[in-house]
């Protein structure tokens, strides 16, 4: 596991109960950078989700920069997970960073079945866009 997911994961172990758990992610969720209104659009919209989220990625000097935002409180902490371990890297990185962090923490068997596959849809969007990134990026070369 690297180390931003290894430092998700002791943050996360030091909390006590699933109820502390939720309400760290309720937390940080509300310390999300500000999401552009102009992006909240159907586009950038990601499938799968029963709540909306919403995902916008760009290459920037090489690196993957990415910024997200949902309406619903737990999703937003997940969202805010994910840009800790998956925003500034590039897209080699990206897609060979497996979510290892998911599954050390049971998240897969704490969260509902709705938000565990909107966590999956929200993953799959990410390594798409990496796999964009990346395929640019070698045409360009």
């Amino acid at each position: 596991m690297d180390e931003r997911q290894q430092r998700i994961v002791d943050e996360f172990q030091s909390l006590g109960t699933w109820e502390e758990r939720y309400e760290h992610l309720i937390r940080l969720g509300s310390v999300l950078p500000a999401f552009p209104d102009e992006l909240r659009s159907s586009a950038l919209q990601v499938k799968g989700c029963q709540s909306q989220v919403w995902l916008h990625a760009r290459l920037e000097e090489g690196r993957m920069r990415l910024q997200a935002d949902s309406d619903a409180l737990i999703v937003k902490g997940l969202v805010s997970l994910l840009l800790r371990v998956y925003d500034d890297r590039t897209p080699a990185e990206t897609l060979a960073t497996a979510p290892e962090f998911v599954d050390a923490l049971g998240m897969r068997e704490h969260l509902s079945p709705t938000r565990a596959n909107g966590l999956a849809a929200l993953l799959k969007q990410v390594r798409l866009y990496a796999t964009a990134f990346q395929l640019s990026q070698g045409s360009m070369t």
